[in-house]
């Protein structure tokens, strides 16, 4: 068992195989990533230590990664500071997250962006009179109302526009969608966000609950008229096919991609934590093909205690009952941490990208084949920036499983019988 791997649910070590705490003192590391590794010796710190321990061995080994998101990351600008960083890294292949998460992406590339801008509000002031002054709050975030609206408007002018004129799946829609806010941004001179980078580097996007947030709202506004009054609109969102372009894409990772797994990050629960995790069951339980396995790893920061019964609190040894958690290895490369994402992920993104430069800089002065024999998490580190571009492969790889499917329809027909 590598040392790096073992968590606190791993089998008691024998005397010779104990590791002492680790306690370097804080003035001797070079970096985050030491001090992430060598300064956090127990209790809260060391589930950080066991949480980045697993990051690191998932990235070196080249593994991709899947990323659920839930919570308001767009609005609060943590995409800025630290999710866009870690997306553009080529280490992730695709993103679970809530339509809530795609709306307030574009709203600081909005034409009246800089006239309503996002600011700091007291967690426990006087919402009332930030209803009377037409000011939003989320916790601590407060921003004009206004932004809303012109959001709004915006959706509503994209959604008629021809492009969206058809049945698509959810990813195909948040694609457009990105295109669309990377023209504003650039014409805005802000900076990338969210749904305009998974474009850039072909990230598909998933929304398992699209009717739960403010993209789709605009979206029933346009059916709704169209219902009403006979207005053309003939948008539609293809719920089979983006369920079953998941699947295709976790049967990638299992079978063609090099690692032949897939690791996952998940940040927060609830729908994007589930959807995140249902390809594996789909393929084996429901669609009944062979030799499906779950993530080998699966790192999870949750603020809901386990106790709860909740999806956002189950932990991965639970997951291994339902085999979305690859159960021979779920001792060494799983960890759930108590804690609060908004708090640990720009540190451990910062020492992350932090180890990568320094990666880099030794491959350049002594080249990547000597440099992976010093180090062999660097062949990961380093893989191609431009990532795995799933959406761009994205009826190839459903064709593959659409194949498979028709092996098996006499199967599945009978079963059902």
């Amino acid at each position: 068992m590598s040392p790096t791997r073992r968590d606190q649910h791993a089998p008691l070590p024998d005397r010779g195989e104990r590791r002492e705490l680790p306690t370097r003192p804080v003035t001797e590391v070079d970096g985050l990533d030491e001090l992430l590794s060598d300064c956090l010796p127990a209790f809260g710190g060391a589930s950080l230590r066991r949480l980045w321990r697993l990051l690191d061995a998932a990235v070196g080994e080249g593994v991709p990664m899947t990323l659920a998101v839930a919570g308001p990351v767009t609005a609060s600008g943590q995409h800025h500071t630290w999710l866009c960083p870690l997306l553009d890294s080529g280490w992730f292949a695709l993103v679970s997250t809530t339509d809530a998460v795609c709306y307030h992406d574009g709203h600081r590339s909005l034409a009246d962006a800089r006239e309503h801008p996002f600011f700091e509000v007291p967690i426990h002031g006087d919402d009332r009179r930030l209803r009377e002054e037409e000011i939003i709050r989320i916790t601590d975030i407060g921003f004009d109302e206004q932004v809303l609206l012109s959001q709004d408007r915006f959706l509503t002018a994209c959604l008629r526009g021809e492009e969206f004129q058809r049945r698509m799946t959810g990813t195909e829609m948040r694609h457009l969608l990105g295109r669309h806010y990377e023209r504003l941004e650039r014409e805005h001179g802000v900076r990338e966000g969210l749904l305009a980078l998974c474009a850039r580097k072909a990230i598909p996007v998933f929304v398992g609950a699209p009717a739960d947030g403010s993209v789709f709202l605009n979206s029933m506004k346009l059916w709704a008229l169209r219902e009403a009054c006979g207005d053309g609109y003939a948008f539609d969102l293809d719920l089979h096919g983006e369920v079953f372009e998941s699947c295709a894409f976790h049967l990638w990772g299992l079978r063609e991609s090099d690692a032949r797994a897939l690791g996952t990050l998940i940040l927060g629960g609830g729908v994007p934590k589930n959807f995140n995790l249902q390809p594996e069951p789909a393929l084996s339980q429901i669609l009944g093909l062979e030799d499906i396995s779950g993530f080998l790893y699966d790192i999870q920061i949750t603020t809901a205690p386990v106790t709860d019964g909740s999806l956002s609190s189950c932990p991965p040894s639970e997951a291994v009952t339902w085999g979305k958690v690859d159960p021979e290895h779920h001792t060494e490369t799983c960890v759930s941490v108590p804690g609060d994402y908004s708090m640990l992920m720009p540190i451990v993104t910062r020492a992350l990208l932090e180890k990568r430069e320094r990666l880099e800089l030794r491959a350049a002065e002594i080249g990547l084949d000597a440099l992976v024999s010093e180090h062999p998490e660097a062949r990961g580190y380093l893989r191609d920036r431009d990532g795995y571009r799933l959406y761009d492969r994205r009826e190839e790889l459903c064709e593959r499983l659409r194949e498979a499917v028709r092996e098996r329809a006499d199967t599945l027909r009978a079963e059902d019988a």
